[in-house]
């Protein structure tokens, strides 16, 4: 399972999920969209950006990154992306902030002395998700992103608890019908090897109609896709040129194409 990927699903889908990691979110926080954007000359591409509605002031963008594997360039890329991107669009925004966000501390980089001026300044916040403690006394939007992390038979249990919680307790910028949503999104990713029937057993939970697995199933897409997608892979092409000619996410496709990989 690759888990950077089911977090910029769910942050394209609730970007204000992300406030809820920060100790002082903006005001116009259920505003703000989730984007990729392209910086040129040299080119980077920045796929955690969040852009602040159109009336907000002050204008503040925010750049994410979430990191579930080692890589020590990782500092050097997110900087020089992220200001070379406010240079380019300087007049656009009043401040910024970075959210960047491992697994755990072990995924961080070891050399952070020629970034130390960002990473300990309040600009830069750092999350490790295996350190914000018991999920069930969390808020339910910091215990939806631990669910990502989660072992399998302990997700269930987890997201059995969230669905439970959302009946009984309100989740600051989330509605509950977002927080299914969500669960849904990470129950797709994590549970690859098991139907939708299998799922929806284990977390007693009805998912026919969230929006994951409508994007795979309408049309019968889903049954079609499972059969095309290997034979396509066969010819040469790749999961993103699959996922252009066929209009379905390039996650989706990847999915299917992992999953067909291990039959």
């Amino acid at each position: 399972m690759k888990r950077d990927a089911i977090f910029y699903q769910i942050f394209k889908r609730f970007p204000s999920l992300l406030f809820t990691l920060i100790e002082q979110p903006p005001v116009q926080a259920r505003g703000y969209r989730f984007e990729s954007v392209e910086v040129k000359e040299p080119t980077f591409r920045i796929d955690g950006v969040f852009l602040p509605p159109d009336n907000a002031s002050p204008r503040i963008v925010f750049f994410a990154e979430v990191q579930f594997q080692k890589d020590e360039d990782l500092y050097h890329r997110f900087f020089a992306a992220s200001l070379l991107y406010l240079y380019r669009n300087r007049s656009l925004y009043d401040d910024w902030y970075g959210v960047v966000i491992f697994a755990s501390r072990s995924l961080e980089p070891e050399n952070t002395t020629i970034h130390r001026s960002l990473l300990n300044g309040d600009q830069v916040r750092r999350i490790y998700l295996d350190e914000l403690g018991n999920p069930d006394q969390q808020p339910v939007g910091i215990s939806l992103m631990q669910l990502t992390i989660a072992p399998e038979a302990q997700a269930i249990a987890q997201a059995r608890q969230l669905i439970e919680r959302t009946e009984r307790e309100t989740a600051g910028t989330l509605a509950r019908g977002e927080i299914i949503e969500i669960i849904a999104t990470i129950a797709f990713y994590k549970f690859v090897n098991r139907s939708r029937e299998e799922v929806e057993t284990m977390l007693g939970l009805s998912l026919e109609d969230s929006q994951i697995y409508r994007e795979v199933k309408e049309e019968g897409k889903e049954e079609a896709l499972a059969v095309t997608v290997p034979l396509l892979l066969k010819t040469g092409m790749t999961v993103e040129q699959i996922a252009q000619q066929t209009g379905i996410d390039v996650e989706v496709i990847r999915r299917i194409a992992n999953l067909k990989s291990k039959i």
